[in-house]
């Protein structure tokens, strides 16, 4: 069994290291203190071939101008051939800083303000961001909750397209909800936006992290792809978010040209070193690691299941098909939105991510992130079940 070979149980202090996520909550949540199982980063160390590549590129001394070589690109190519069994071409890649900074890119380069581009909300709510601070218009196609499962609402969607809809994004698999879409959803809402002349965003920053027996479709693998960008990086599945790195694949030559164009106005070529390099290093040795990893994280969300269940039944587990991040339904407490998150702050010193951020469906949900030491995941749900826990059982 890979897991024995890593010890994802290992608590790492990571105070002291500006932390967003243990040291940086006083924007969020007014004050810093609280037990962090929000932003989504894990607590886990980098696998070691990637330390070793850092260190061994560290130690050159020299870190002058840096181009992407072809075995960057081949660690790419080999990652979601071994992973995924898609065929990606070199030229189809496109390179990016981060999956948000890629996507505001993609905003610029084919809409204008004033356009109209479609989201999904409960959504991952930089999509908001980079929507709005850019002149354009969101227009939401929110999800539908029906017996438990989130499902996406094709003529809500049809409805909403006007002459000013240019693109929509896409989360796949979903944060927050979890989903992982199935190929004849993603038929569907690909002809809808070919029907419609939309450029398709797909974001799957998640899509490593798959829960048996789902598995990830890609846009990539649609035959009818041509006006889509599928956006990839390791910061996910790697914890690499402190040295973001990230390709978009258009295999559109129109708009891979447009896009590299918008890169280029905005001189955003240059890429950290050490990115490139723990890139290169986590594609080409990690799937023994990620493997481990993905088994250790199951592990954790069949603990979080469960404790829920026998600990805290008011409250409702959307067990996810993917992603390390839970989605909590607080609605049978029968509180406010505002009562819940104090409570959860100020009570239990326990920093969720506020489901109402995720935009329209996300009131009386919490996210969790689960991707931490299993006692540290136990230390949290304790939190929750001071506060929330059945009596009987507490």
């Amino acid at each position: 069994m890979e897991l024995k070979r890593y010890n994802f149980d290992e608590k790492i202090d990571r105070h002291g290291t500006n932390s967003v996520k243990w040291e940086g909550m006083t924007k969020m949540f007014g004050r810093e203190g609280l037990f962090p199982m929000w932003v989504a980063d894990m607590d886990f160390k980098v696998p070691q071939e990637v330390i070793n590549a850092i260190k061994a590129r560290a130690d050159h001394g020299i870190f002058g101008y840096t181009f992407r070589s072809e075995n960057f690109y081949n660690s790419i190519i080999g990652w979601m051939k071994r992973r995924h069994n898609l065929d990606i071409k070199r030229e189809w890649i496109v390179d990016g800083a981060g999956v948000v900074s890629a996507i505001t890119i993609a905003v610029l380069a084919y809409t204008n303000p004033g356009d109209e581009i479609i989201v999904q909300p409960p959504v991952y709510y930089p999509f908001f961001r980079v929507v709005k601070n850019n002149g354009r218009i969101i227009v939401n196609n929110p999800l539908r909750f029906e017996n438990g499962r989130y499902l996406m609402d094709f003529e809500d969607l049809k409805r909403k397209i006007s002459r000013r809809t240019k693109m929509m994004i896409l989360c796949n698999p979903h944060n927050p909800v979890g989903r992982v879409w199935t190929h004849d959803e993603l038929e569907t809402l690909l002809k809808i936006c070919n029907d419609n002349d939309l450029i398709l965003a797909s974001d799957e920053i998640h899509s490593d992290f798959i829960y048996a027996p789902n598995i990830h479709t890609s846009i990539l693998s649609l035959d009818s792809n041509r006006n889509t960008l599928t956006f990839l990086a390791p910061n996910k599945t790697f914890n690499l978010a402190g040295i973001p790195s990230s390709v978009v694949v258009i295999p559109e030559k129109r708009l891979r040209d447009e896009f590299q164009t918008m890169v280029e106005n905005l001189d955003i070529e240059t890429s950290n070193i050490f990115s490139m390099v723990a890139t290169q290093a986590a594609y080409t040795y990690g799937d023994k690691w990620f493997d481990a990893l993905l088994e250790y994280l199951t592990e954790n969300l069949n603990f979080l299941e469960s404790f829920i269940e026998e600990h805290i039944p008011k409250v409702n587990l959307i067990k996810p098909e993917g992603t390390y991040l839970a989605w909590l339904d607080f609605r049978k407490i029968g509180l406010s939105d505002e009562d819940i998150s104090r409570l959860i702050i100020d009570k239990a010193n326990l920093a969720l991510d506020d489901g109402n951020l995720f935009g329209i469906g996300g009131s009386g949900f919490q996210r969790m992130n689960i991707a931490m030491p299993r006692e540290l995941l136990l230390a949290g749900l304790k939190k929750l079940n001071d506060i929330f826990g059945d009596e009987k059982n507490a």
